[in-house]
Protein backbone atom coordinates (compact mmCIF):
# COMPACT_ATOMS: atom_id res chain seq x y z
CA UNK A 1 0.00 0.00 0.00
CA UNK A 2 1.52 3.47 -0.97
CA UNK A 3 1.42 6.49 1.46
CA UNK A 4 -1.13 9.03 1.79
CA UNK A 5 1.11 11.77 -0.04
CA UNK A 6 1.83 9.83 -2.97
CA UNK A 7 -1.62 9.04 -3.90
CA UNK A 8 -1.85 10.51 -7.51
CA UNK A 9 -4.25 13.63 -7.29
CA UNK A 10 -6.24 12.40 -10.32
CA UNK A 11 -7.23 9.07 -8.14
CA UNK A 12 -8.05 11.16 -5.41
CA UNK A 13 -10.47 13.23 -7.34
CA UNK A 14 -11.65 10.05 -9.41
CA UNK A 15 -12.38 8.81 -6.01
CA UNK A 16 -13.92 11.95 -5.11
CA UNK A 17 -16.06 11.63 -8.50
CA UNK A 18 -17.27 8.28 -8.29
CA UNK A 19 -18.45 9.26 -4.69
CA UNK A 20 -20.69 12.41 -5.75
CA UNK A 21 -22.47 9.79 -8.91
CA UNK A 22 -23.31 7.86 -6.15
CA UNK A 23 -24.54 10.41 -3.73
CA UNK A 24 -26.25 12.21 -6.53
CA UNK A 25 -27.37 8.38 -7.46
CA UNK A 26 -28.66 7.83 -3.67
CA UNK A 27 -30.73 11.32 -3.81
CA UNK A 28 -32.41 10.53 -6.65
CA UNK A 29 -33.62 7.41 -4.95
CA UNK A 30 -35.24 9.07 -2.82
CA UNK A 31 -37.21 11.01 -5.26
CA UNK A 32 -37.94 8.31 -7.70
CA UNK A 33 -37.83 4.89 -5.64
CA UNK A 34 -38.91 2.79 -8.92
CA UNK A 35 -35.73 3.36 -10.42
CA UNK A 36 -34.48 0.30 -9.11
CA UNK A 37 -36.68 -1.55 -11.14
CA UNK A 38 -35.27 -0.79 -15.03
CA UNK A 39 -38.00 -0.12 -16.63
CA UNK A 40 -39.15 -3.92 -16.90
CA UNK A 41 -41.29 -4.54 -13.29
CA UNK A 42 -42.36 -8.14 -14.30
CA UNK A 43 -45.79 -7.63 -12.18
CA UNK A 44 -44.06 -5.53 -9.57
CA UNK A 45 -46.41 -2.71 -8.39
CA UNK A 46 -43.81 0.02 -8.16
CA UNK A 47 -46.52 2.33 -6.28
CA UNK A 48 -46.98 0.21 -3.57
CA UNK A 49 -45.46 0.39 -0.18
CA UNK A 50 -42.94 -2.84 -0.52
CA UNK A 51 -41.66 -1.60 -4.01
CA UNK A 52 -40.97 2.37 -2.30
CA UNK A 53 -39.22 1.02 0.17
CA UNK A 54 -37.22 -1.62 -1.85
CA UNK A 55 -36.52 1.79 -3.91
CA UNK A 56 -35.45 3.43 -0.20
CA UNK A 57 -33.31 1.14 0.83
CA UNK A 58 -31.53 0.70 -2.92
CA UNK A 59 -30.82 4.29 -2.61
CA UNK A 60 -29.69 4.96 1.24
CA UNK A 61 -27.08 2.05 0.24
CA UNK A 62 -26.00 4.32 -2.60
CA UNK A 63 -25.90 7.24 -0.53
CA UNK A 64 -24.12 5.61 2.45
CA UNK A 65 -21.32 4.24 0.27
CA UNK A 66 -21.19 7.76 -1.73
CA UNK A 67 -20.86 9.54 1.31
CA UNK A 68 -18.08 7.30 3.12
CA UNK A 69 -15.90 7.50 -0.15
CA UNK A 70 -16.42 10.94 -0.31
CA UNK A 71 -14.88 11.50 3.35
CA UNK A 72 -11.90 9.29 2.73
CA UNK A 73 -11.44 10.29 -0.65
CA UNK A 74 -11.35 14.20 0.45
CA UNK A 75 -8.72 12.96 3.67
CA UNK A 76 -6.64 10.46 0.97
CA UNK A 77 -6.00 7.39 3.45
CA UNK A 78 -5.44 4.94 0.74
CA UNK A 79 -6.50 2.31 3.36
CA UNK A 80 -9.70 3.43 3.75
CA UNK A 81 -10.36 4.27 0.23
CA UNK A 82 -9.69 0.57 -0.85
CA UNK A 83 -12.09 -0.27 1.98
CA UNK A 84 -14.55 1.44 1.06
CA UNK A 85 -14.20 1.14 -3.03
CA UNK A 86 -13.95 -2.39 -2.37
CA UNK A 87 -17.51 -2.71 -0.57
CA UNK A 88 -18.74 -0.85 -3.66
CA UNK A 89 -17.47 -3.50 -6.15
CA UNK A 90 -19.08 -6.12 -4.20
CA UNK A 91 -22.44 -4.75 -4.38
CA UNK A 92 -21.24 -3.97 -8.49
CA UNK A 93 -20.11 -8.21 -8.61
CA UNK A 94 -23.37 -8.91 -6.93
CA UNK A 95 -25.74 -6.79 -9.07
CA UNK A 96 -23.53 -8.30 -12.29
CA UNK A 97 -24.17 -11.99 -10.92
CA UNK A 98 -27.73 -11.22 -10.77
CA UNK A 99 -28.06 -10.17 -14.24
CA UNK A 100 -26.00 -12.88 -15.18
CA UNK A 101 -28.26 -15.35 -13.42
CA UNK A 102 -31.39 -14.06 -15.03
CA UNK A 103 -29.70 -13.91 -18.30
CA UNK A 104 -30.12 -10.24 -18.93
CA UNK A 105 -27.46 -8.15 -20.40
CA UNK A 106 -29.14 -4.44 -19.72
CA UNK A 107 -28.52 -1.30 -18.90
CA UNK A 108 -28.31 -2.13 -14.95
CA UNK A 109 -25.64 -4.98 -16.11
CA UNK A 110 -23.47 -2.51 -18.03
CA UNK A 111 -23.74 0.42 -15.14
CA UNK A 112 -22.37 -2.27 -12.86
CA UNK A 113 -19.94 -3.49 -15.10
CA UNK A 114 -18.48 0.18 -15.72
CA UNK A 115 -18.47 0.64 -12.26
CA UNK A 116 -16.43 -2.20 -11.23
CA UNK A 117 -14.32 -1.02 -13.72
CA UNK A 118 -13.66 2.14 -12.21
CA UNK A 119 -13.65 0.50 -8.71
CA UNK A 120 -10.82 -1.78 -9.41
CA UNK A 121 -8.82 1.14 -11.35
CA UNK A 122 -8.73 3.28 -7.82
CA UNK A 123 -8.20 -0.21 -5.83
CA UNK A 124 -5.08 -0.82 -8.23
CA UNK A 125 -3.44 2.25 -8.17
CA UNK A 126 -3.26 1.97 -3.98
CA UNK A 127 -0.82 -0.31 -4.51
CA UNK A 128 1.27 0.77 -7.78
Amino acid sequence: MIETNMIPMYVRILAGLFALANVGYGVVGYFKPSQIFENSTEGVDVKGKGARYAGYEYASRNLAIGIGLLIVAAIGDPHAIVMITGIRALVEIQSIGINLSLKKINEGFITAAVFLAIEVFIIAKMFV
